[in-house]
């Protein structure tokens, strides 16, 4: 026997927003330190997406991480380009992110730092990213 279900009306359906919160990382000391929610626990996201380089570690989606290795090599104007498209496709994977803009990049030898402006879902984030290209 099949259970029969009545009519729904499906336009009082809401979404439902899941919280954000998880566990704090301490990566001066290398340890758990309690608990995070909101744009904090999105900024530490940003930092882990940034660090972990895209279709490697068969773990992760193919959907996580971003990819730099690609740049090593690379002459600077190149690089400026690829990390802003880079920067954003990677990101932009994440649903609590809505844009990523106003990237601004400084060179110092053999390392790009590239600043940037993330609007979240619990706000606005500045961060910076170093990285190596030579």
């Amino acid at each position: 026997m099949i259970p029969h279900i009545g009519q729904q009306d499906l336009s009082v359906l809401t979404a439902e927003t899941i919280p954000t919160r998880t566990y704090r990382l301490d990566l001066d000391r290398g340890i758990i330190s309690g608990m995070t929610h909101g744009l904090e626990a999105i900024k530490q996201a940003i930092y882990l997406i940034l660090s972990t380089e895209r279709f490697v570690y068969p773990i992760y989606s193919w959907n996580y991480g971003v990819e730099i290795w690609g740049l090593m090599g690379q002459n600077r104007f190149y690089v400026e380009a690829e990390l802003e498209r880079r920067i954003t496709d990677a990101l932009m994977q994440d649903e609590r992110i809505l844009s990523v803009g106003s990237f601004a990049f400084q060179q110092k030898k053999h390392i790009m730092q590239v600043s940037f402006a993330v609007e979240t879902i619990a706000g606005t984030a500045q961060m910076t990213q170093e990285v190596r290209y030579v």
